[in-house]
């Protein structure tokens, strides 16, 4: 699965291609070392392949690498932190 990383001044997103479907993770940026994971659409084509999953992982080891912090506002993501009692270090 190939996931890539578009940033703006004020956030961005993960986007997943897979078999021609396209998956996002956006966030906003509410500081430079905070960020507000907003959304996550995954179209139904896609739909139980862990395609959120691993936009939310990708997010994770984003933000332990940048040593930045992320505010679940997604309701996906924030259901998937709950479920990875590991992330806690990347909750703000």
């Amino acid at each position: 699965m190939n996931i890539r990383h578009e940033e703006t001044q004020s956030g961005g997103r993960y986007v997943a291609e897979v078999d021609g479907y396209y998956a996002e993770m956006t966030y906003s940026r509410a500081s430079p070392r905070l960020i507000i994971i907003d959304h996550t659409g995954v179209p139904d084509g896609l739909r139980g392949k862990g395609v959120g999953q691993a936009l939310a992982l990708h997010a994770v080891e984003d933000a332990r690498k940048g040593g930045w912090k992320i505010i679940p506002l997604c309701p996906f993501f924030k259901s998937q932190v709950e479920r990875h009692p590991d992330w806690q270090d990347i909750l703000q």
